[in-house]
């Protein structure tokens, strides 16, 4: 009999065991679901800017960007393909889930630049709303001695790119993103700034499977040194103001490629030379507005 009790409780036990081990299955199943939100973006890069993406631990990224003549002289030239264009080929490089690094070289002005990035915060599912990545760039205008001064200093070449980005996917098919800037020229002439600082917009929306409309937005504001009031009046008599961007295109992505075919007003490829320099705005009709694409493949 007392053999029989002992198996009668340990027999509770058990069950009792199993019952609290479903509650807290049951617990955690309609529980907050903390899993990150992926593929905020499809690409590192959405036009001109640069998003939360980027490339997976150990991952490695070739990236072309491409930006053809201005449409001003029609079918000439063939609305800008066969006039002058701007290329950009980088790579990045995954370190971290979080931080990646890059480096690339621009066409114009034989620009070279370096950037890394760290994702802060994340998107989850349930609650945190947004994910938070800071970039930071420093870019070298690598051209000969003969398009600087003969008394000008090597540090004179450099410029320097910080940037926030606050990213959310609100759906399957709409992505958002804002991202306030800092951009700084050791030297410049006196038509310009040494400090602009830039606000950035950006979506994109799915249309077809992997298919999206994607739309940008950059304004360039610049930021009045300390002067006394003649010598201000002065300086900004002369300055001349960036004009926002405008780009609208296509994505298409897949695991391994994206590619991105679009029409904007920006020349530069850079972040601080496209907030800094940016001569033309879509008002300004033909002569501002490029054709432009971009490619990104992953190793």
């Amino acid at each position: 009999m007392k053999s029989i009790l002992n198996i009668w409780k340990f027999a509770a036990v058990i069950l009792l065991f199993a019952f609290t081990a479903q509650s807290f299955a049951q617990d955690a199943a309609t529980g907050p679901d903390r899993r990150p939100v992926k593929e905020v973006f499809n690409s590192s890069l959405l036009i001109d800017q640069q998003t939360n993406i980027g490339p997976y631990k150990g991952g490695l990224e070739l990236l072309i960007h491409h930006r053809f003549g201005t449409m001003d002289k029609g079918f000439s030239d063939l609305v800008g393909i066969y006039a002058s264009s701007n290329i950009r080929l980088g790579f990045n490089y995954g370190i971290t889930e979080r931080l990646s690094i890059g480096i690339g070289t621009e066409r114009y002005n034989a620009f070279q630049d370096i950037y890394a990035k760290y994702l802060i915060l994340q998107q989850k599912r349930t609650g945190m709303p947004v994910s938070l990545s800071f970039l930071t760039q420093v870019g070298l205008d690598a051209r000969s001695k003969e398009n600087f001064g003969k008394d000008s200093a090597f540090i004179n070449r450099f410029s320097y790119f910080n940037q926030l980005i606050v990213s959310r996917k609100f759906s399957s098919k709409l992505s958002l993103q804002v991202a306030p800037s800092f951009s700084h020229f050791n030297a410049v002439d006196s038509t310009q700034w040494n400090d602009y600082l830039g606000i950035s917009v950006g979506g994109r929306f799915k249309v077809y499977h992997e298919m999206s409309i994607i739309a940008t937005y950059d304004q360039g504001f610049a930021v009045m040194p300390t002067l006394s009031a003649s010598s201000r009046a002065e300086r900004e008599a002369k300055l001349i103001a960036p004009k926002p961007n405008f780009g609208l295109g296509l994505e298409i992505g897949s695991p391994t490629h994206c590619f991105m075919i679009f029409a904007s007003n920006s020349y530069n490829i850079i972040p601080q030379k496209n907030f800094a320099y940016n001569k033309y705005s879509i008002l300004d009709g033909a002569k501002g507005i490029r054709i432009g694409f971009n490619l990104t493949v992953r190793f």
